[in-house]
């Protein structure tokens, strides 16, 4: 590597939907942030029918500030609206089985 070169680290970034989601392994520059991987993972062009920009965001399951610097190995994800909440979804669920 070059000296004065960036170093370079492995993140993901993942969003899924009902039957479909989609998991991009991508190599950035350290310093990238959620925000940036998520702009160069190419997923808004793949779901051009969701505003990736006013999603919520987080890594492995935790809410982080699209701000956030990631590190080697971190898994953005984007999350998506809940249409049903989860307690009233597991109700309906054990209603149906009795």
């Amino acid at each position: 590597m070059a000296s004065g070169a960036a170093r370079r680290i492995v993140v993901e970034v993942a969003y899924a939907e009902s039957g479909r989601q989609t998991l991009v392994e991508l190599e950035v520059p350290e310093g990238t942030t959620a925000a940036q991987a998520i702009a160069l993972s190419g997923i808004a062009a793949a779901y051009p029918h969701i505003d990736v920009g006013a999603m919520k965001t987080g890594i492995f399951g935790a809410r982080v500030p699209r701000e956030t610097v990631l590190r080697k190995g971190d898994r953005v994800e984007i999350y998506r609206a809940l249409i049903t909440d989860p307690k009233e979804a597991r109700r309906r669920r054990g209603r149906r089985r009795g």
